[in-house]
Protein backbone atom coordinates (compact mmCIF):
# COMPACT_ATOMS: atom_id res chain seq x y z
CA UNK A 1 0.00 0.00 0.00
CA UNK A 2 1.40 3.37 -0.95
CA UNK A 3 1.21 6.49 1.38
CA UNK A 4 2.02 9.59 0.17
CA UNK A 5 2.67 12.29 3.12
CA UNK A 6 1.57 15.96 2.51
CA UNK A 7 3.83 18.61 4.44
CA UNK A 8 1.50 21.34 6.54
CA UNK A 9 4.05 24.43 6.49
CA UNK A 10 2.59 26.93 10.11
CA UNK A 11 3.99 30.09 10.21
CA UNK A 12 5.89 31.69 12.76
CA UNK A 13 6.08 35.44 13.85
CA UNK A 14 8.90 36.37 16.01
CA UNK A 15 8.22 39.61 17.52
CA UNK A 16 11.41 41.20 17.98
CA UNK A 17 12.55 41.06 14.75
CA UNK A 18 9.04 41.13 12.99
CA UNK A 19 9.73 37.59 11.66
CA UNK A 20 6.79 35.21 11.00
CA UNK A 21 7.91 31.54 11.09
CA UNK A 22 5.49 28.50 9.49
CA UNK A 23 6.08 24.76 10.68
CA UNK A 24 5.18 22.49 8.22
CA UNK A 25 6.45 19.39 10.29
CA UNK A 26 4.24 18.04 12.41
CA UNK A 27 0.98 17.74 10.46
CA UNK A 28 0.07 14.57 7.95
CA UNK A 29 -2.78 13.97 6.07
CA UNK A 30 -3.44 10.97 4.61
CA UNK A 31 -4.34 10.21 0.55
CA UNK A 32 -6.58 7.74 -0.34
CA UNK A 33 -6.97 7.43 -3.42
CA UNK A 34 -4.03 4.76 -4.16
CA UNK A 35 -4.50 0.61 -4.39
CA UNK A 36 -6.37 -1.31 -1.81
CA UNK A 37 -6.02 -5.26 -1.69
CA UNK A 38 -8.84 -7.07 -2.30
CA UNK A 39 -9.12 -10.90 -1.19
CA UNK A 40 -12.29 -11.23 -2.64
CA UNK A 41 -11.38 -10.29 -5.93
CA UNK A 42 -11.11 -13.40 -8.23
CA UNK A 43 -9.08 -13.03 -10.54
CA UNK A 44 -6.24 -10.92 -8.42
CA UNK A 45 -3.76 -13.47 -10.60
CA UNK A 46 -4.29 -14.40 -14.19
CA UNK A 47 -6.45 -18.09 -14.09
CA UNK A 48 -3.38 -20.63 -14.54
CA UNK A 49 -2.80 -23.60 -16.58
CA UNK A 50 -0.32 -26.09 -18.03
CA UNK A 51 -0.45 -27.61 -20.97
CA UNK A 52 0.10 -31.67 -20.86
CA UNK A 53 -0.77 -30.83 -17.64
CA UNK A 54 -3.01 -30.38 -14.09
CA UNK A 55 -3.01 -27.79 -12.11
CA UNK A 56 -4.75 -27.84 -8.59
CA UNK A 57 -5.27 -24.54 -6.43
CA UNK A 58 -6.38 -23.96 -2.94
CA UNK A 59 -7.24 -20.52 -2.41
CA UNK A 60 -8.43 -18.98 1.21
CA UNK A 61 -11.64 -18.29 -0.60
CA UNK A 62 -12.22 -21.69 -0.75
CA UNK A 63 -12.22 -24.24 -3.63
CA UNK A 64 -14.68 -21.76 -6.12
CA UNK A 65 -11.56 -19.50 -6.16
CA UNK A 66 -8.46 -20.23 -8.18
CA UNK A 67 -6.73 -17.13 -8.90
CA UNK A 68 -7.09 -14.87 -5.56
CA UNK A 69 -4.69 -13.22 -4.00
CA UNK A 70 -2.32 -16.07 -1.24
CA UNK A 71 -3.98 -19.15 -3.84
CA UNK A 72 -1.25 -21.86 -4.02
CA UNK A 73 -1.37 -24.45 -7.01
CA UNK A 74 0.23 -27.41 -7.46
CA UNK A 75 1.24 -28.60 -10.92
CA UNK A 76 2.01 -32.05 -12.48
CA UNK A 77 2.13 -32.96 -15.59
CA UNK A 78 0.42 -36.01 -17.40
CA UNK A 79 1.63 -39.56 -17.86
CA UNK A 80 4.93 -39.27 -20.08
CA UNK A 81 5.22 -35.72 -19.55
CA UNK A 82 7.90 -33.75 -17.08
CA UNK A 83 7.28 -30.64 -15.07
CA UNK A 84 9.99 -28.06 -16.18
CA UNK A 85 10.12 -25.27 -13.29
CA UNK A 86 7.91 -25.02 -10.01
CA UNK A 87 6.18 -27.57 -8.57
CA UNK A 88 4.13 -24.94 -6.43
CA UNK A 89 3.41 -21.39 -7.49
CA UNK A 90 1.93 -19.11 -4.99
CA UNK A 91 -0.57 -15.71 -6.28
CA UNK A 92 1.39 -12.94 -4.85
CA UNK A 93 -0.03 -8.95 -4.43
CA UNK A 94 1.82 -8.04 -7.70
CA UNK A 95 -0.72 -10.08 -9.27
CA UNK A 96 1.90 -12.36 -10.39
CA UNK A 97 2.14 -15.71 -9.86
CA UNK A 98 5.73 -16.79 -8.03
CA UNK A 99 6.69 -19.21 -10.41
CA UNK A 100 6.47 -20.82 -14.35
CA UNK A 101 6.42 -24.28 -14.89
CA UNK A 102 5.72 -26.21 -18.07
CA UNK A 103 5.75 -30.14 -19.28
CA UNK A 104 8.08 -31.20 -21.80
CA UNK A 105 7.25 -34.76 -23.43
CA UNK A 106 9.42 -37.74 -21.89
CA UNK A 107 11.58 -39.39 -24.61
CA UNK A 108 13.97 -42.71 -23.63
CA UNK A 109 17.73 -43.49 -24.64
CA UNK A 110 18.05 -44.76 -28.07
CA UNK A 111 18.17 -48.12 -28.39
CA UNK A 112 21.43 -49.80 -29.48
CA UNK A 113 21.29 -52.48 -32.38
CA UNK A 114 21.89 -55.47 -31.22
CA UNK A 115 24.34 -58.07 -33.14
CA UNK A 116 22.43 -60.36 -35.66
CA UNK A 117 18.83 -59.13 -34.85
CA UNK A 118 16.58 -55.84 -35.19
CA UNK A 119 14.08 -54.46 -33.23
CA UNK A 120 10.19 -52.10 -33.79
CA UNK A 121 8.86 -49.84 -31.50
CA UNK A 122 5.17 -48.88 -31.16
CA UNK A 123 5.97 -44.87 -30.75
CA UNK A 124 9.74 -44.59 -31.09
CA UNK A 125 11.48 -43.81 -28.23
CA UNK A 126 8.88 -42.23 -26.59
CA UNK A 127 7.13 -42.94 -22.44
CA UNK A 128 5.04 -46.23 -23.08
CA UNK A 129 6.53 -47.10 -25.98
CA UNK A 130 7.12 -50.85 -26.85
CA UNK A 131 10.07 -51.80 -28.75
CA UNK A 132 10.13 -55.47 -29.75
CA UNK A 133 12.89 -57.39 -30.42
CA UNK A 134 13.57 -60.02 -33.35
CA UNK A 135 16.84 -62.07 -34.73
CA UNK A 136 18.22 -62.78 -37.89
CA UNK A 137 17.24 -66.66 -39.09
CA UNK A 138 19.26 -69.38 -37.25
CA UNK A 139 19.42 -67.13 -33.94
CA UNK A 140 16.90 -66.72 -31.16
CA UNK A 141 16.41 -64.16 -28.49
CA UNK A 142 18.03 -64.68 -25.00
CA UNK A 143 16.15 -63.13 -22.06
CA UNK A 144 13.44 -60.66 -22.65
CA UNK A 145 11.42 -60.45 -26.09
CA UNK A 146 10.85 -56.58 -25.82
CA UNK A 147 11.80 -53.22 -23.69
CA UNK A 148 9.16 -51.02 -22.62
CA UNK A 149 10.09 -46.88 -22.15
CA UNK A 150 9.24 -46.13 -18.43
CA UNK A 151 7.78 -42.98 -16.78
CA UNK A 152 10.96 -42.60 -15.16
CA UNK A 153 12.43 -42.49 -19.40
CA UNK A 154 14.34 -45.68 -18.60
CA UNK A 155 14.08 -48.76 -20.27
CA UNK A 156 12.65 -51.75 -18.39
CA UNK A 157 14.76 -54.67 -18.56
CA UNK A 158 17.83 -55.20 -19.97
CA UNK A 159 19.42 -55.24 -23.60
CA UNK A 160 19.06 -59.20 -24.85
CA UNK A 161 21.26 -60.88 -27.14
CA UNK A 162 20.58 -63.07 -30.40
CA UNK A 163 22.06 -66.37 -29.60
CA UNK A 164 23.27 -68.72 -32.59
CA UNK A 165 20.75 -71.87 -32.28
CA UNK A 166 20.12 -72.84 -35.63
CA UNK A 167 22.77 -75.79 -36.10
CA UNK A 168 24.44 -76.23 -38.91
CA UNK A 169 23.08 -78.06 -41.97
CA UNK A 170 24.28 -80.87 -44.09
CA UNK A 171 23.66 -83.97 -46.30
CA UNK A 172 25.50 -86.99 -46.94
CA UNK A 173 25.77 -88.77 -50.07
CA UNK A 174 23.14 -91.55 -51.17
CA UNK A 175 24.13 -95.11 -49.64
CA UNK A 176 26.11 -97.22 -52.13
CA UNK A 177 26.41 -101.06 -52.98
CA UNK A 178 29.13 -102.41 -54.73
CA UNK A 179 29.92 -106.08 -55.65
CA UNK A 180 33.68 -106.85 -54.70
CA UNK A 181 36.40 -107.40 -57.62
CA UNK A 182 36.77 -111.06 -58.72
CA UNK A 183 38.64 -112.97 -56.74
CA UNK A 184 38.43 -110.38 -54.00
CA UNK A 185 36.40 -110.18 -50.81
CA UNK A 186 36.46 -106.29 -50.67
CA UNK A 187 36.06 -103.42 -53.14
CA UNK A 188 36.90 -100.19 -53.12
CA UNK A 189 34.41 -96.99 -52.61
CA UNK A 190 34.18 -93.49 -53.89
CA UNK A 191 32.41 -90.59 -53.20
CA UNK A 192 32.68 -86.85 -52.50
CA UNK A 193 32.61 -85.53 -48.76
CA UNK A 194 29.81 -83.20 -47.63
CA UNK A 195 29.39 -79.69 -47.50
CA UNK A 196 27.99 -77.83 -44.37
CA UNK A 197 26.39 -74.74 -44.37
CA UNK A 198 25.47 -72.53 -41.38
CA UNK A 199 23.48 -69.30 -40.67
CA UNK A 200 26.17 -67.81 -39.09
CA UNK A 201 29.66 -69.33 -39.75
CA UNK A 202 30.91 -69.20 -43.21
CA UNK A 203 33.67 -71.99 -42.96
CA UNK A 204 32.97 -75.19 -41.16
CA UNK A 205 35.34 -78.28 -40.24
CA UNK A 206 33.02 -81.68 -41.47
CA UNK A 207 34.49 -84.72 -39.11
CA UNK A 208 34.67 -88.02 -40.76
CA UNK A 209 33.63 -91.02 -38.65
CA UNK A 210 34.71 -94.54 -39.69
CA UNK A 211 36.74 -95.38 -43.14
CA UNK A 212 36.95 -92.99 -45.77
CA UNK A 213 36.46 -93.01 -49.62
CA UNK A 214 38.90 -94.19 -52.34
CA UNK A 215 39.65 -97.14 -49.84
CA UNK A 216 39.09 -100.73 -49.67
CA UNK A 217 35.98 -102.00 -47.91
CA UNK A 218 35.55 -105.60 -46.94
CA UNK A 219 32.32 -107.50 -47.15
CA UNK A 220 29.04 -106.44 -46.09
CA UNK A 221 27.60 -103.13 -44.50
CA UNK A 222 29.93 -99.96 -42.87
CA UNK A 223 28.28 -97.11 -41.28
CA UNK A 224 29.85 -94.17 -42.65
CA UNK A 225 29.04 -90.68 -40.37
CA UNK A 226 30.01 -87.07 -40.55
CA UNK A 227 29.13 -84.79 -38.08
CA UNK A 228 30.04 -81.03 -38.08
CA UNK A 229 30.42 -78.17 -35.35
CA UNK A 230 29.66 -74.61 -35.27
CA UNK A 231 31.33 -72.05 -33.72
CA UNK A 232 28.23 -71.78 -31.17
CA UNK A 233 28.87 -75.45 -30.72
CA UNK A 234 25.72 -76.47 -32.28
CA UNK A 235 26.01 -79.82 -33.64
CA UNK A 236 24.66 -81.70 -36.89
CA UNK A 237 25.26 -84.87 -38.35
CA UNK A 238 24.85 -87.37 -41.13
CA UNK A 239 25.37 -91.27 -42.12
CA UNK A 240 24.94 -93.42 -45.03
CA UNK A 241 25.83 -97.07 -45.48
CA UNK A 242 28.31 -98.68 -47.85
CA UNK A 243 27.38 -102.14 -48.48
CA UNK A 244 29.82 -104.69 -50.02
CA UNK A 245 28.36 -107.57 -51.41
CA UNK A 246 30.43 -110.74 -52.51
CA UNK A 247 28.84 -112.79 -55.24
CA UNK A 248 29.23 -116.57 -54.43
CA UNK A 249 28.96 -119.46 -56.17
CA UNK A 250 27.06 -123.08 -54.95
CA UNK A 251 29.78 -124.37 -52.39
CA UNK A 252 31.67 -126.62 -54.26
CA UNK A 253 31.99 -130.47 -53.34
CA UNK A 254 34.86 -132.55 -53.37
CA UNK A 255 35.23 -135.15 -55.32
CA UNK A 256 35.02 -138.75 -53.67
CA UNK A 257 38.82 -140.13 -53.11
CA UNK A 258 40.01 -136.75 -53.45
CA UNK A 259 40.16 -132.81 -52.30
CA UNK A 260 39.83 -129.72 -53.18
CA UNK A 261 42.21 -126.71 -52.79
CA UNK A 262 40.55 -123.23 -53.47
CA UNK A 263 41.68 -119.71 -53.77
CA UNK A 264 40.11 -116.68 -52.31
CA UNK A 265 37.47 -117.53 -50.09
CA UNK A 266 36.73 -120.72 -52.05
CA UNK A 267 33.51 -119.84 -53.48
CA UNK A 268 33.47 -116.06 -53.87
CA UNK A 269 33.77 -114.55 -58.16
CA UNK A 270 36.48 -115.27 -59.24
CA UNK A 271 37.59 -117.78 -57.12
CA UNK A 272 39.56 -121.10 -58.62
CA UNK A 273 39.54 -124.16 -56.78
CA UNK A 274 41.68 -126.87 -58.02
CA UNK A 275 40.93 -130.80 -57.77
CA UNK A 276 43.08 -133.56 -56.64
CA UNK A 277 42.97 -136.92 -55.57
CA UNK A 278 44.12 -139.34 -52.81
CA UNK A 279 46.74 -141.64 -53.14
CA UNK A 280 46.32 -144.34 -55.30
CA UNK A 281 43.60 -142.26 -57.66
CA UNK A 282 44.27 -139.85 -60.58
CA UNK A 283 41.79 -137.22 -61.81
CA UNK A 284 39.56 -137.60 -64.50
CA UNK A 285 38.43 -133.83 -65.68
CA UNK A 286 39.12 -130.64 -65.40
CA UNK A 287 42.03 -129.68 -63.39
CA UNK A 288 40.10 -126.46 -61.99
CA UNK A 289 36.77 -124.49 -62.14
CA UNK A 290 36.32 -121.04 -61.42
CA UNK A 291 33.25 -119.23 -60.04
CA UNK A 292 31.44 -116.83 -62.48
CA UNK A 293 29.61 -113.74 -61.85
CA UNK A 294 26.64 -115.54 -62.84
CA UNK A 295 26.89 -117.42 -59.37
CA UNK A 296 27.66 -120.66 -61.26
CA UNK A 297 31.34 -122.85 -61.87
CA UNK A 298 32.82 -122.46 -64.86
CA UNK A 299 32.88 -126.27 -66.37
CA UNK A 300 31.79 -129.47 -65.04
CA UNK A 301 32.96 -131.50 -62.12
CA UNK A 302 35.97 -133.58 -61.81
CA UNK A 303 36.20 -136.85 -60.49
CA UNK A 304 38.74 -139.23 -58.75
CA UNK A 305 38.93 -142.61 -60.32
CA UNK A 306 41.40 -145.25 -59.10
CA UNK A 307 45.27 -144.54 -60.59
CA UNK A 308 45.83 -147.13 -64.10
CA UNK A 309 49.31 -148.15 -63.50
CA UNK A 310 50.46 -149.74 -67.02
CA UNK A 311 53.70 -151.72 -65.43
CA UNK A 312 54.18 -153.99 -69.23
CA UNK A 313 56.12 -150.72 -70.53
CA UNK A 314 58.99 -151.36 -72.61
CA UNK A 315 61.02 -147.98 -71.01
CA UNK A 316 61.81 -146.27 -67.94
CA UNK A 317 60.90 -142.95 -68.79
CA UNK A 318 57.20 -144.65 -69.67
CA UNK A 319 56.59 -146.15 -66.44
CA UNK A 320 57.88 -142.71 -64.59
CA UNK A 321 55.20 -140.68 -66.87
CA UNK A 322 52.88 -142.22 -64.81
CA UNK A 323 54.18 -140.69 -61.64
CA UNK A 324 55.17 -137.51 -62.45
CA UNK A 325 53.94 -134.42 -60.67
CA UNK A 326 51.08 -137.17 -59.15
CA UNK A 327 52.71 -140.07 -56.77
CA UNK A 328 56.34 -140.60 -55.09
CA UNK A 329 58.41 -143.17 -55.61
CA UNK A 330 60.11 -145.71 -53.01
CA UNK A 331 62.49 -148.25 -54.53
CA UNK A 332 63.43 -151.49 -52.55
CA UNK A 333 65.69 -153.89 -53.98
CA UNK A 334 67.15 -156.61 -52.35
CA UNK A 335 69.43 -160.11 -53.73
CA UNK A 336 66.41 -162.15 -53.31
CA UNK A 337 62.88 -162.69 -51.56
CA UNK A 338 64.80 -164.29 -48.46
CA UNK A 339 67.23 -161.49 -47.53
CA UNK A 340 66.30 -160.99 -44.00
CA UNK A 341 66.73 -156.41 -44.43
CA UNK A 342 64.67 -157.00 -47.57
CA UNK A 343 62.05 -159.06 -45.17
CA UNK A 344 62.04 -156.85 -42.41
CA UNK A 345 61.42 -154.00 -44.61
CA UNK A 346 58.98 -155.39 -46.08
CA UNK A 347 56.77 -156.16 -43.27
CA UNK A 348 57.46 -152.20 -42.12
CA UNK A 349 56.00 -151.32 -45.50
CA UNK A 350 53.41 -153.33 -45.49
CA UNK A 351 52.00 -151.97 -42.00
CA UNK A 352 52.30 -148.26 -43.48
CA UNK A 353 50.91 -148.47 -46.48
CA UNK A 354 47.79 -146.12 -45.35
CA UNK A 355 50.24 -143.38 -44.35
CA UNK A 356 52.45 -144.00 -47.44
CA UNK A 357 48.79 -143.71 -49.70
CA UNK A 358 48.38 -140.23 -47.74
CA UNK A 359 51.71 -139.37 -48.68
CA UNK A 360 51.35 -140.00 -52.49
CA UNK A 361 54.27 -142.50 -52.21
CA UNK A 362 53.91 -145.75 -54.85
CA UNK A 363 56.17 -148.71 -53.79
CA UNK A 364 58.58 -150.75 -56.35
CA UNK A 365 59.92 -153.94 -55.40
CA UNK A 366 63.15 -154.88 -57.47
CA UNK A 367 64.42 -158.59 -56.35
CA UNK A 368 66.54 -161.05 -57.40
CA UNK A 369 69.15 -161.10 -60.61
CA UNK A 370 68.38 -162.34 -64.14
CA UNK A 371 67.10 -164.45 -65.50
CA UNK A 372 64.91 -164.83 -62.48
CA UNK A 373 64.84 -160.72 -61.63
CA UNK A 374 61.50 -159.41 -61.05
CA UNK A 375 59.99 -156.23 -60.06
CA UNK A 376 56.51 -155.09 -59.47
CA UNK A 377 54.00 -152.11 -58.23
CA UNK A 378 51.41 -154.34 -55.37
CA UNK A 379 50.82 -157.33 -57.77
CA UNK A 380 51.52 -155.80 -61.07
CA UNK A 381 54.79 -157.38 -62.83
CA UNK A 382 57.10 -154.84 -64.32
CA UNK A 383 59.30 -155.90 -67.89
CA UNK A 384 62.57 -156.55 -67.95
CA UNK A 385 63.40 -153.54 -69.69
CA UNK A 386 61.46 -150.88 -67.47
CA UNK A 387 63.48 -152.98 -64.66
CA UNK A 388 67.06 -152.76 -66.06
CA UNK A 389 66.13 -148.95 -66.85
CA UNK A 390 65.66 -148.57 -63.13
CA UNK A 391 68.63 -149.93 -61.83
CA UNK A 392 70.90 -148.02 -64.69
CA UNK A 393 69.28 -144.82 -64.19
CA UNK A 394 69.60 -144.52 -60.18
CA UNK A 395 72.58 -146.75 -60.25
CA UNK A 396 70.18 -149.53 -57.89
CA UNK A 397 72.86 -152.61 -57.01
CA UNK A 398 71.67 -156.18 -56.83
CA UNK A 399 74.16 -157.42 -54.57
CA UNK A 400 72.56 -155.87 -51.05
CA UNK A 401 69.11 -154.17 -49.92
CA UNK A 402 68.74 -150.78 -50.64
CA UNK A 403 66.27 -148.43 -50.60
CA UNK A 404 65.48 -145.37 -53.07
CA UNK A 405 63.37 -142.39 -52.34
CA UNK A 406 62.49 -139.89 -55.95
CA UNK A 407 60.54 -137.04 -55.28
CA UNK A 408 57.19 -136.53 -57.73
CA UNK A 409 59.67 -135.35 -60.40
CA UNK A 410 61.64 -138.36 -60.29
CA UNK A 411 64.62 -136.59 -58.68
CA UNK A 412 66.95 -139.06 -56.32
CA UNK A 413 66.41 -137.17 -52.71
CA UNK A 414 67.42 -139.75 -50.01
CA UNK A 415 69.19 -143.97 -50.52
CA UNK A 416 68.98 -146.11 -47.49
CA UNK A 417 70.67 -148.79 -46.83
CA UNK A 418 69.66 -150.76 -43.83
CA UNK A 419 65.70 -151.31 -43.38
CA UNK A 420 63.87 -148.08 -41.96
CA UNK A 421 61.11 -148.08 -39.61
CA UNK A 422 57.71 -146.16 -40.78
CA UNK A 423 58.39 -143.48 -38.05
CA UNK A 424 61.81 -142.53 -39.37
CA UNK A 425 60.78 -143.16 -43.18
CA UNK A 426 57.48 -140.77 -42.56
CA UNK A 427 59.55 -137.70 -40.96
CA UNK A 428 61.78 -137.53 -43.32
CA UNK A 429 58.95 -137.32 -46.20
CA UNK A 430 57.09 -134.53 -43.76
CA UNK A 431 60.16 -133.08 -43.33
CA UNK A 432 61.64 -132.54 -47.02
CA UNK A 433 59.00 -133.67 -49.45
CA UNK A 434 55.72 -132.73 -48.46
CA UNK A 435 54.11 -128.83 -49.31
CA UNK A 436 52.10 -126.85 -46.33
CA UNK A 437 48.66 -127.74 -47.83
CA UNK A 438 50.04 -131.55 -47.62
CA UNK A 439 50.99 -131.19 -44.44
CA UNK A 440 47.60 -129.81 -43.29
CA UNK A 441 45.42 -132.52 -44.95
CA UNK A 442 47.97 -134.73 -43.31
CA UNK A 443 47.20 -133.56 -39.95
CA UNK A 444 43.40 -133.75 -40.72
CA UNK A 445 43.73 -137.22 -42.30
CA UNK A 446 46.00 -138.49 -39.52
CA UNK A 447 43.95 -140.46 -37.84
CA UNK A 448 42.64 -142.06 -41.03
CA UNK A 449 44.92 -144.98 -41.05
CA UNK A 450 44.38 -146.05 -36.88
Amino acid sequence: MLLRFVAVFSLYVTAGSGTIEYDSYNDFVEEDDGPQLDYKDPHWCHSPGLTNGEVTCHSPQGRAYRSTLGTRCEMSCDRGYRLIGKGSITCLPSRRWSGTSFCRKMRCHVLPLIPHGRYTCSHGFMVDSRCDFTCDAGYRIEEQHSRTCERRGSWSGGQPNCEDTDPPKIKCPPSRLKVAEPGKLTAMVTWDPPKATDTADKSLDVILVGQGPRTDFKEGASIIRYKVYDQARNRAACKFIVRVEVRRCPTLPPPLQGFLTCSSDGNNYGATCEYHCEGGYERRGVSSRVCLFDRNWAGEPAECVPMEIKSDVKTVSALLEQFYEKRRLLIMSGPNITDPDYQLQNIMIQKADCGLDLRRVTVIELLGSPPRETGRIKESLLSSEAIEGLRLSFRISRSYFSMLLLDELGMDRERFIYPMASDELFSYIDSFLLEEEERERLELHRDFCD
